[in-house]
């Protein structure tokens, strides 16, 4: 209901706070964006939910899961952002706010949803999102107050978001159990992540070249 209603107060809001040039620039740097979250996320949502669903029922593959799956995303997370580093290089038009929507990349490393869909606590996750939508409602009626604000308004939408993932950490301490570093093995999980990863760029094609029509 809330990803229904919300739109409707935040889309006319914005196109008469942010005027067509504004909102067209937070399209085309989000739609840019999109594609650095895609590669940091390397189709671990679908991947790393699957997996975790095998081993949900023993405490300590659960827990050994977790971390190498969140290890394999924290290293992909580390190379999308060094390729968005050579990327700034070439596209300059609206380079500022592209750095303010890298902060999306950073709120990937955190997102845990995955483990949470693959144990079956869907709650937890819903709660998430909807602290995430009505902290953005908020912050944007506050602080967006005129055409100026593009910066502010891409910063607060990604500032929620990246919130919104750190709230799903703190029960983890209830969920896993220590493990050894020297028992983990990540890289295991990048070949099937990666199968799942051709896919989605297919579909995020399509979404972005819409967007950008």
């Amino acid at each position: 209901m809330l990803a229904l209603i919300i739109p409707f107060i935040t889309a006319p809001y914005i196109s008469r706070t942010l005027k067509p040039h504004g909102v067209g620039i937070y399209a085309d740097t989000n739609a840019w964006i999109q594609w650095f979250v895609l590669l940091a996320s390397v189709g671990i949502a679908l991947y790393g939910n699957r997996e975790i669903a095998y081993v949900r029922d023993d405490k300590e593959k659960l827990s050994r899961t977790f971390w190498e799956i969140q290890v394999v995303k924290m290293i992909m997370t580390v190379i999308s952002y060094i390729v968005l580093c050579f990327f700034l290089n070439v596209y300059t038009q609206y380079k500022n706010y592209m750095w303010i929507q890298s902060l999306n990349i950073l709120a990937v490393a955190f997102d845990i949803s995955w483990f949470y869909m693959g144990i079956e606590d869907f709650k937890r996750t819903v709660i998430r999102n909807t602290l995430v939508k009505l902290m953005s409602l908020a912050l944007i009626l506050l602080f967006v107050k005129s055409p100026n604000d593009i910066g502010v308004y891409i910063f607060l939408t990604t500032l929620s978001v990246t919130l919104g993932n750190f709230t799903l950490w703190p029960r983890l301490r209830i969920l896993l159990v220590r493990v050894g570093l020297n028992t983990l093995r990540p890289l295991k999980h990048l070949k099937t992540s990666l199968a799942l990863f051709v896919p989605q760029i297919a579909t995020q094609v399509y979404l972005i070249l819409g967007r950008l029509q």
